[in-house]
């Protein structure tokens, strides 16, 4: 089995790749900055994806983990400039299409699995305020894989959305619920869990059912 996670220099993503490297499965891990053992690949760069994704032969499992948070301290009354919204969304919603499009046809050959990490804040029923663009990133991510899960299940290909919990990263502080491996642990058996029969859930790292 070959799975694939974006974003995997740091936080979430790091503890997936060390999750299946100690399953002793082949894992990639790809990484927007140099790193040791990874791919480098920043997920909105087009060209870059299509190059990178005709390296690979078959795929069984895409991660979509990168992601940015660029609302720390911004202020609704003369914060949050266009230029966070389009990191945002490049990074955040472009950035996990050109993934999965790229790789499409090594998902294809495998009947792979695609796996798309956004947020409990990308639901309306946490529409607590504040933190707009990584929100409505998040939702747009959820809407996106929603859609594909429909457009992939006659091609064999499930798609699953999933929350990774309030993780102790540096995105999620130190007084977040849950440890990385904690998290990496639950996801990884809901990726496993995740068929055709499911395709399109959107689901929490412990396996309970998300309100959209």
């Amino acid at each position: 089995m070959t799975t694939l996670i974006t974003g995997a220099s740091r936080g979430i993503g790091h503890a997936l790749f060390t999750h299946y490297q100690n399953a002793s499965e082949t894992v990639i891990g790809t990484s927007r900055k140099a790193a040791p053992g990874l791919v480098t690949l920043d997920v909105t760069d087009a060209a870059g994806q299509r190059a990178f994704g005709q390296t690979l032969e078959s795929l069984d499992l895409l991660i979509c983990n990168a992601g940015v948070f660029p609302d720390r301290g911004q202020k609704l009354d003369d914060g949050y400039a266009p230029a966070l919204w389009m990191d945002g969304f490049n990074t955040n919603v472009v950035g996990v299409f050109l993934t999965i499009q790229s790789l499409l046809p090594a998902l294809r050959r495998a009947q792979g699995k695609i796996a798309i990490i956004s947020s409990q804040m990308a639901s309306d029923t946490k529409a607590s305020g504040g933190s707009y663009i990584y929100r409505a990133s998040k939702a747009a991510a959820l809407n996106l894989g929603r859609n594909l899960a429909t457009d992939l299940k006659s091609q064999g290909i499930a798609v699953g959305i999933y929350h990774p919990g309030w993780v102790q990263t540096d995105m999620g502080g130190t007084h977040a619920d849950i440890t990385e491996a904690q998290s990496a642990n639950g996801l990884a058996a809901r990726f496993a869990a995740l068929s055709l029969a499911t395709t399109g859930c959107f689901e929490t790292w412990d396996g309970q059912a998300h309100p959209f």
